[in-house]
């Protein structure tokens, strides 16, 4: 016992000070006949355009780890998050609460049951999506404890690019005084946009102390819903990962998350052709990539040290819904297995009291963490599809130069808007199960966390 406490202070003090990171990947793809998230009926997957991985980054220095997993599904339950980080714990001795876990969003990945839109799924598809959701915590610590088995000496470097051309705000002020979601292209009642967008392309690099290529982190608000279809696709980050790769290294790892894009998406309304499908989306990666290359020409050496770690569960108010509503809701909701089984802001609006109801006034609580590198890069993620002005209003009073935001992480809560955006109504206020004012608390507590851990420096 003497020998292995002296060589455990042997290690302790050879790698102290030392910046190191481990990187991995473990493809999570499930079988066929699983069901499909991101729409409001069910439909079963067939086969794979390209598997999906859960991808881990893990960051240490003087004893202190944390850990950053990009999984390739659209949206991660609370308890997946829970029982993911226990399980990373016993295996890696990482604190559950340094581990952020986030969902890229991709339409063309697996249900996971436990999140909070609801699925009236049976048979073969539900035994699949039950054995699924089962598994996936496994899977997400494996990620990082591979990750974790090969850290080594490495250097951090990174840089802000700039791609506007592929993100449009898809609410718009329109004629009537109305505002419209998705209007369609060359809408001639369409005014302009109802909100902005955000362009820039955070990128993190982190390079061996040989210089070899070990990792890529990419960061974009850009809804993933481009493939469609019934087969398994990571969507544009693949084609990013696929190009990035060829690139600087095949065996580099890029992990994609997805920025504040609750109100985004790629569809350019003055732009006739369609954009739909795997061409579309291996053209959006194939810019993306192109800007995230031109963006480490430009990086620069980030300082690294020990990981620092801040979070907080806020608890945000929920809506109003009557007696009336629930009845009116229950009636329709049994019918939302095929699409136009109703109004489509009636399956939002009846999916949106359903839940409310069931939480019986109990408020919805939010994980808000930041994951602070230095002086100068934090990672902040937050659990929902959160409009880009509240993520713009994170970056500009953070006080780290690089402020990357991962929305749908450690857990998902559905849409976060702005007060805005509540006055003015339409899909994302209606489906929203926090009320109005939410947006506006997790800004305010992400902008303490962020403060209070760079004061603590």
């Amino acid at each position: 016992m003497k020998r292995l406490v002296l060589c455990l202070a042997c290690t302790a003090a050879m790698f102290a000070g030392e910046f190191r990171v481990g990187v991995a990947a473990v493809k999570i793809t499930p079988p066929p006949g699983a069901p499909m998230a991101g729409y409001y009926f069910n439909r079963a997957a067939e086969g794979v355009h390209d598997d999906l991985y859960a991808k881990a980054l893990v960051f240490e220095s003087d004893g202190a780890k944390s850990a950053l997993v990009a999984c390739d599904i659209e949206e991660l339950s609370r308890p997946t998050i829970e029982k993911a980080r226990s399980r990373i714990e016993s295996l890696t001795g990482i604190p559950a609460a340094r581990v952020m876990i986030s969902a890229t969003h991709t339409h063309t990945g697996p249900v996971l049951l436990g999140g909070e839109m609801g699925y009236n799924l049976s048979g073969r598809m539900l035994e699949i999506a039950k054995q699924y959701a089962a598994d996936l915590p496994e899977k997400i610590a494996e990620a990082v404890r591979l990750a974790a088995a090969q850290m080594k000496p490495a250097r951090l470097s990174a840089s802000i690019g700039r791609e506007p051309s592929l993100v449009f705000n898809r609410r718009f002020h329109m004629k009537d005084g109305a505002i419209g979601w998705n209007p369609g292209k060359l809408n001639p009642d369409i005014v302009r946009p109802a909100g902005p967008i955000d362009p820039s392309v955070p990128v993190l690099y982190v390079e061996a102390a040989d210089g070899k290529p070990m990792a890529v982190y990419v960061n974009y608000a850009l809804h993933l819903d481009t493939v469609g279809g019934l087969e398994y696709s990571a969507d544009y980050p693949y084609t990013v990962s696929k190009l990035l790769g060829a690139a600087k290294s095949p065996e580099m790892v890029t992990l994609f998350t997805i920025g504040c894009a609750g109100n985004l998406n790629h569809f350019d309304v003055n732009w006739r052709d369609p954009q739909h499908g795997h061409n579309e989306a291996a053209r959006i990666g194939t810019i993306l990539a192109a800007e995230v290359l031109k963006a480490l020409r430009k990086a620069e050496a980030v300082p690294a040290g020990a990981p620092r770690v801040r979070a907080i569960i806020v608890k945000l108010p929920l809506p109003e819904v009557s007696a009336a509503d629930l009845e009116w809701a229950k009636k329709i909701t049994p019918e939302f297995d095929q699409p136009d089984a109703a109004p489509f802001l009636d399956m939002v609006r009846a999916f949106k009291i359903v839940e409310v109801a069931r939480r019986n006034g109990a408020p919805v609580e939010a994980e808000v963490q930041v994951i602070a590198i230095g002086d100068q890069l934090a990672f902040v993620g937050l659990p929902g599809e959160i409009f880009t002005e509240l993520g713009m209003a994170i970056k500009n009073a953070s006080p780290f130069r690089y402020t990357i935001i991962a929305e749908l992480a450690n857990g998902s809560i559905g849409y976060v808007a702005n007060r805005k955006a509540y006055q003015e109504g339409n899909y994302e206020p209606v489906s929203a199960i926090c009320a109005e004012g939410s947006g506006e608390i997790l800004v305010d507590a992400a902008t303490k966390l962020l403060l209070d851990i760079n004061a603590a420096h």
